[in-house]
């Protein structure tokens, strides 16, 4: 597996992921203010056994994002878990305690995982963010479903009320990217989907799927991706297997097909030749036992089966019967890859698009260190202001002419505001002296002068 080192600002010594000199460890907190991190673990990093010991559930989510605040001491916070990744993002000073955090609450040791782990702050941060949100970083080069899946995670922060100001605005931003991207780039332009890849995969096991019997276990949004590419094919015969019946049902009614129960599956599964799962189950849903009673049944007719969930819904072990061909979410990688040369160049273009963004959203974090300077030097400006203003007032009723007093306000407000900078520049040593005229001349646009 390819490589590619942690960043320098994060480890100081190179790591590559997978055969790691820094594996086991975590710098002792090198940033003590605030940034934005990253920590994660995807398809390229690890493989499915690790990835799916640290999938979040969905319905887990609000309750995960309010311990990663409180037991990772983050400011803000956002999970990202789907079946090729699963990644932290974080504002924190503490981007040690994420990695420690994400083993913790899944029951597994951090070693385990330190190998397969990634980590990126403030624009490394960023940038990967645009590269997963424009599918350049997904299985399927330039996919669109991973995009849907940032939105639906931005939501829940939203609802839990981690996202804060600083992640609100990098993900309004990598949805703005990625939109920018699809449009002007021609990085969707032939992409294979998992569920078309899938229909391949089974086509090499059966010569015609228009004779045989589907099973679809799940009612999400693969299911029905993968519903719609099997069922362009004509089965035999469609049954859709879900938690929530009314769901199963709608969609069964739009492939012609019929909705059960998933405690139904245990007696019908000998019916199908082909199952094609992805659920949320924390838990495998078919089990060894169960597909040995099936192919029994079945008198050993081959059954083609695609487990599309992480974690897993079926048993790994059942790929070890005869006459079963059990694949994989990573097993179809070989088939989506097909085609990708055609969007090498419209990648590049998508690369030089996104180290644009990732600049001009640095800017604006960047901007943000300097609101506390601003607010102090208005707040120091409009004391002198209020205080000449008042001076200048008691002077009118005084008796002076308005003339006399607008003459004397200027004056004064012109010598306050600019004995600060005048004292400044006079004590300087030469060296500070020759950067704080660079400065003065930038801010008053000192025409009969020049920058060195």
């Amino acid at each position: 597996m390819a490589g590619k080192p942690c960043p320098d600002a994060i480890i100081s010594a190179p790591c590559i992921l997978g055969v790691s000199p820094c594996a086991g460890r975590f710098p002792a907190n090198p940033f003590r203010l605030m940034s934005i991190f990253v920590l994660g673990i995807n398809h390229h990093s690890a493989p499915l056994d690790i990835r799916e010991r640290v999938a979040f559930p969905v319905g887990t989510l609000p309750e995960a994002l309010a311990s990663l605040l409180q037991k990772a001491d983050a400011r803000e916070a956002l999970i990202l878990s789907t079946c090729n990744r699963t990644e932290l993002y974080a504002v924190t000073e503490t981007p040690e305690a994420l990695g420690e955090w994400l083993a913790a609450h899944h029951n597994v040791e951090l070693s385990r995982l330190q190998p397969f782990l990634y980590i990126f702050r403030q624009d490394e941060a960023a940038r990967h963010l645009f590269r997963v949100a424009s599918g350049l970083d997904s299985m399927v080069l330039g996919e669109t479903q991973i995009l849907g899946q940032i939105k639906e995670a931005a939501r829940l922060g939203e609802e839990a009320g981690s996202l804060g100001g600083n992640l609100h605005r990098l993900f309004q931003r990598a949805f703005s990217v990625a939109k920018g991207i699809r449009s002007d780039t021609a990085i969707g332009a032939n992409v294979i989907s998992m569920a078309a890849a899938a229909v391949q995969l089974a086509e090499r096991i059966f010569e015609s799927i228009s004779e045989q019997k589907l099973l679809f276990i799940g009612a999400g949004e693969m299911i029905e991706l993968s519903a719609a590419h099997f069922c362009a094919h004509s089965p035999a015969a469609v049954t859709i297997a879900n938690r929530t019946v009314e769901r199963g049902a709608a969609l069964a009614e739009r492939f012609n097909g019929r909705a059960i129960r998933l405690d139904e599956i245990a007696g019908t599964l000998f019916e199908h030749d082909i199952v094609i799962s992805c659920t949320a189950s924390p838990l495998p849903i078919i089990g060894l036992g169960l597909v040995e009673r099936s192919l029994k049944a079945r008198r050993h007719r081959p059954m083609f089966m695609l487990d599309l969930a992480v974690p897993r819904d079926i048993e790994p072990e059942v790929g070890m019967l005869d006459d079963i061909f059990l694949y994989t979410v990573d097993d179809l990688a070989g088939i989506v890859t097909s085609g990708v040369e055609s969007r090498q160049a419209a990648a590049a273009e998508a690369e030089a698009m996104i180290a644009g963004q990732t600049a001009d959203f640095m800017r604006w974090l960047t901007s943000l260190d300097a609101v506390p300077l601003i607010r102090d030097l208005r707040d120091s400006v409009e004391r002198a202001r209020r205080h000449e203003l008042d001076r200048a007032m008691k002077r009118l009723v005084a008796g002076e002419t308005p003339e006399e007093v607008l003459e004397q306000l200027s004056t004064r407000l012109t010598n306050k505001f600019l004995h600060a900078p005048t004292q400044a520049l006079r004590q300087a040593g030469n060296e500070e002296c020759a950067d704080m005229q660079r400065i003065l001349i930038r801010l008053f646009h000192l025409r009969g002068h020049t920058e060195s």
